[in-house]
């Protein structure tokens, strides 16, 4: 355990950061699965929808440097073909 205050403040710091990042990516795979259910269930426009809100939360997250911008381009880009995929 840190005796040094700076070193405690950037242990409270990470911890905060840390469950800010687990909430938000929480919130992104939550996103992604309505996704690939409603592609699943063959439902177009419950995928079309769920597309617009999932590319969003992927949008938000990598503002916050949740994600790398590749990260994010890759996971919507993947998303946006397996829902044009059932066309």
């Amino acid at each position: 355990m840190a005796n040094i205050k700076s070193a405690k403040k950037r242990i409270e710091v990470t911890r905060i950061r840390t469950e800010r990042n687990k909430s938000i990516k929480s919130g992104v795979k939550t996103a992604i699965k309505k996704v690939d259910a409603a592609v699943a269930a063959n439902d177009k426009a419950a995928a079309a929808e769920a597309l617009k809100a999932a590319t969003k939360a992927i949008d938000m997250a990598t503002s916050k440097g949740v994600y790398h911008k590749n990260t994010a381009s890759r996971k919507v880009s993947r998303l946006a073909a397996s829902v044009n995929k059932m066309a």
